[in-house]
């Protein structure tokens, strides 16, 4: 599993969401021109930890603690 993808959106996810609320598809170069904003808004770190914080019992370490 070391490299596997977990999550990925895809252009249907993206023209979905376009027909949904734009009423129309995007155009390829609309998409491309989308792409890096919408990686951008994705706050993928906060996502990943609350997901382990909240499904794992598991003990978060102590930022402060230096002997680690």
């Amino acid at each position: 599993m070391k490299d596997d993808i977990i999550y990925q959106l895809s252009t249907e996810d993206i023209q979905n969401v376009a027909e949904e609320n734009f009423g129309r598809k995007l155009t390829n170069k609309e998409i491309k021109k989308i792409i890096d904003p919408i990686a951008d808004r994705i706050p993928w770190y906060d996502v990943i930890y609350d997901a382990i914080k909240d499904e794992i019992e598991i003990e978060e370490l102590d930022t402060f603690d230096k002997s680690i």
